[in-house]
């Protein structure tokens, strides 16, 4: 992982999960790219789940999903929020970066596709097995 260039080609594959209108082909890239018992967590939930947990007296809890089908799920989810409609795209906002060894940061951005401007965005640190495939990943929503 200390070639630039693989970290660029993981980095695109990544986000390109994100904006693949097949199922089939999602489906796929997800299992090519996550290890079977990947899981990605949500560190920051939306602010209605944290206000419903203030409301019980419970600490905010993260959000996590954990193996390919619920990782397709939640994939396939964000994609009908988001990119389906046409209006909007995910993009690398910068160049990936080593933080250690098998471990990325990838900054993106929800572009809208009439105006090309950023309309959203996060931070995502994500963990690679010995296999190179994505073993967790820790999504910061709204990082600038």
């Amino acid at each position: 992982m200390n070639n630039p260039l693989d970290v660029k080609l993981w980095a695109d594959r990544y986000v390109a999960q994100w904006n693949e209108p097949d199922p089939d082909k999602r489906s796929a890239l997800i299992r090519t790219l996550w290890a079977a018992d990947g899981i990605q967590v949500l560190v920051d939930p939306p602010q209605e789940i944290r206000d419903a947990a203030a409301a019980l007296a419970f600490p905010v809890p993260p959000l996590e999903v954990r193996g390919h089908d619920a990782l397709n799920a939640r994939v396939t989810r964000a994609y009908e929020m988001f990119v389906a409609s046409g209006e909007h795209v995910f993009e690398a906002a910068e160049e990936a970066y080593v933080l250690l060894p098998n471990v990325l940061g990838i900054r993106w951005s929800m572009v809208s596709t009439s105006t090309g401007q950023p309309v959203g965005g996060g931070l995502d640190i994500l963990a690679l097995d010995g296999d190179g495939r994505l073993r967790t990943d820790h999504q910061f929503i709204g990082v600038s």
